[in-house]
């Protein structure tokens, strides 16, 4: 549906999510998950896991291999376990925020995490707090345990169903009690989550990756509208529909940036994905050049796909330091564009006197680029053709990825030509929307941050918008 754009929430996050049910080991099970997802997440990680009597917790801010220690994995007991990494924006910050949340009870504790965002979360938030709901962290994760316990005389399945009917949104939850783990996917199917088994046991994943690190296999995926019962005492998983009308409005960006290219989205690969559009891309928009880069590691495959269908031949001109993290998930402006240095390097014995073609999966607020630009044509490149493997990015996110203001969007309120000139390129194309549906052989996805066309309501009122519908 075509929508005014509002303004979003305060916590927009792009997380990852990992569980292990009824396994030795859960706790360093969930380490080596959680270090296999750390791209996914670098401000901060923890671990909970239970013994059926008591829920045990460690998190901290940082990544995975600086918050865990073996003395730390020795105190989380128990077979079943939840992790979560993540990374958070503005207001975000802080080990308030740092899940899994652990929430005591008299009718029973339990642990949560969550990859997403809950889009109705400030009229949840106040509907529960004129309840007495009082909130420890500014997450709107939290929001989902305070809905299962508004009504404490429900038992706990009905209780998690009709909470999750309350959401509105993009989430991949996990909800661990003494007895259970519950796996909850949105009813749009906007965030991924699958189910792997390992020596009889079950382990989940927001990408299928983490399986490989611990030598799991892939069994399926949860479907969207699915959750996903685990219990003590039963060998089968139980499998129910908690909400109706799904569709499979799988994130776009997942595909295009976020997942590594070893996991497998929804029966798809990610490296042949990113590497068809690049195929598509040469055949679209082809340029006279020497050599084909790309913009390490996401825009890698993109780059081969491209290298092959043109003939033009593929090289490494851009080198990544591997010790530097994201630029597009850093929390500020000023931490993005320091990054973007210390993070590439051309070499410029392959791109001297060279045309390029310069192969990315995106360009959001166009800070990479415009470095990265300059640093070839520094390094004497003679031109630098940029080839964009998605469409130009014209709208904020609400559902998780870290692009909430028209602002931040070079895109928004430029045309490709003007772009081009913003960055500094010869020339410059994108790919459209169709493309991405041909690359996955599929026919739906979340392209809202392309087109505006957001799969659900946005639940922001016509006082936060201008008389031109932007904030």
């Amino acid at each position: 549906m075509n929508l005014i754009k509002y303004f979003p929430s305060n916590i927009n996050e792009e997380c990852g999510v990992f569980g292990v049910f009824n396994c030795e080991n859960a706790a360093e099970l969930t380490y080596y998950g959680l270090h296999a997802l750390q791209h996914r997440g670098q401000e901060g990680c923890g671990i909970a896991t239970t013994d059926e009597v008591e829920i045990y917790r460690e998190r901290g801010e940082g990544l995975v291999t600086e918050i865990f220690s073996e003395a730390k994995l020795a105190k989380l007991k128990g077979d079943n376990a939840i992790g979560h990494v993540r990374y958070s924006t503005a207001g975000g910050s802080g080990i308030d925020n740092v899940q899994p949340f652990v929430f005591r009870h008299y009718t029973g504790d339990f642990s949560l995490c969550h990859n997403g965002n809950i889009v109705n979360s400030r009229a949840l938030k106040l509907m529960l707090e004129k309840q007495g709901s009082i909130f420890q962290s500014s997450s709107d994760t939290e929001i989902l345990a305070h809905l299962i316990k508004m009504d404490f005389r429900k038992d706990r399945l009905a209780a998690i169903v009709e909470a999750l009917n309350m959401i509105e949104g993009a989430y991949a939850f996990l909800i661990m009690t003494p007895k259970r783990l519950y796996a909850c996917r949105d009813k749009n199917g906007l965030r991924p989550l699958s189910i792997g088994k390992l020596n009889g046991s079950y382990v989940l994943s927001s990408e299928t990756c983490a399986f490989e690190a611990i030598g799991a296999t892939f069994s399926r995926d949860v479907e969207p509208g699915e959750m996903v019962i685990f219990e003590h005492g039963k060998e089968e998983i139980t499998s129910l529909t908690f909400s109706y009308g799904s569709m499979r409005k799988m994130c776009s960006m997942e595909f295009i940036y976020f997942a590594r290219p070893d996991s497998d989205i929804e029966g798809m690969n990610v490296h042949s994905f990113r590497k068809e559009c690049g195929r598509i891309m040469a055949r679209r928009f082809p340029v006279e050049a020497d050599v084909v880069i790309g913009v390490p590691d996401s825009s890698t495959s993109a780059a081969t796909g491209y290298a092959e269908e043109s003939g033009i031949p593929y090289e490494m001109g851009l080198i990544k330091n591997k010790y530097v993290g994201r630029t597009f998930i850093q929390p500020s402006q000023e931490m993005r564009e320091k990054g973007v240095r210390l993070k590439l390097t051309p070499v410029r014995s392959l791109v001297s006197g060279k045309r390029l073609v310069l192969i990315d999966d995106s360009i959001v607020r166009g800070t990479t680029s415009k470095r990265i630009i300059k640093m070839l044509r520094e390094a004497g490149a003679a031109e630098i053709h940029v080839r964009i493997v998605s469409p130009p990015m014209r709208h904020p996110c609400f559902y998780g990825i870290d692009t909430s203001t028209y602002e931040e969007l070079i895109s928004a309120c430029n045309d490709v030509e003007k772009v081009c000139g913003i960055i500094g390129a010869d020339s410059l194309c994108f790919l459209g929307e169709d493309a991405l549906l041909e690359a996955g052989n599929r026919s739906e996805l979340c392209l809202a941050c392309f087109n505006g066309d957001y799969p659900t309501f946005l639940y922001q009122t016509k006082s936060e918008l201008n008389t031109e519908g932007k904030f």
